[in-house]
């Protein structure tokens, strides 16, 4: 019997391209949780798994050749998963290249613009001592309502970023689904609220967002947090 894939998370965006990824692919998986408000992402084991202290990542029991293999960066982990099962990932090169543009377009831009807007906007205000920074809140701000124009306008005439439902919508939806947080106006990108809408409804979207979903702190006020994943060792 296969082994499950070891699966290294905490309930954030990128974690959950993850877990939805798993539950899409019907692939078991055994759950560790890296806290990362506490530095569990600096554990030495974590690390021999994940050198850039960031999760997700997995180790699949059964890797390339039937031995085990350790993935770290989330775009490497969707690329590997859907490589291994055969599932959304496109039929021909012409498709797969579709895939990995969009895939990339949230790994350069979506998750860090997005990130950046969070920290300027929700978490840096509440530090000790307050980092208020007008410039900045504004520059992440307009760089991810640029970001989202993009994507509003290709979702004009398609339900899913690449064709078919694929990791470059499990990639881009979590994030995309924070634009509360990112203080944007979902009014101007109806296409995109249609989209969100649209994979909110698959189970496996669901079960994927829940997992660990009770774990979750918030960030805005835990002052030990944030020494953590704002101090020098970064988080």
């Amino acid at each position: 019997m296969t082994k499950p894939i070891e699966l290294y998370y905490w309930p954030t965006p990128n974690g959950r391209k993850i877990s939805i990824a798993l539950y899409e692919m019907d692939l078991p998986f055994e759950l560790h949780l890296v806290n990362i408000g506490k530095g569990e992402q600096f554990d030495p084991a974590f690390l021999r798994i994940a050198p850039n202290n960031r999760m997700p990542a997995i180790v699949d029991p059964d890797g390339p050749d039937g031995l085990p293999i350790a993935i770290f960066e989330s775009a490497a982990i969707l690329q590997y998963l859907a490589r291994k099962t055969g599932k959304f990932y496109g039929a021909t090169e012409r498709q797969r290249v579709e895939i990995e543009q969009w895939l990339m377009w949230q790994m350069g831009g979506v998750g860090p613009m997005a990130g950046q807007a969070h920290h300027f906007l929700n978490y840096a205000p509440s530090m000790d001592p307050p980092n208020d920074l007008p410039y900045a809140k504004e520059r992440y701000r307009n760089e991810v309502a640029r970001l989202y124009g993009v994507l509003n306008r290709r979702l004009a005439d398609r339900d899913y970023v690449a064709g078919d439902y694929s990791i470059a919508d499990m990639a881009i939806w979590p994030w995309a689904r924070g634009w509360e947080g990112q203080r944007q106006d979902i009014t101007q990108f109806p296409n995109m609220a249609a989209w969100l809408d649209r994979i909110w409804e698959r189970p496996a979207v669901k079960l994927g967002f829940a997992l660990a979903e009770d774990q979750r702190a918030d960030y805005a006020v835990d002052r030990d947090a944030q020494k953590v994943l704002f101090g020098k060792r970064g988080g």
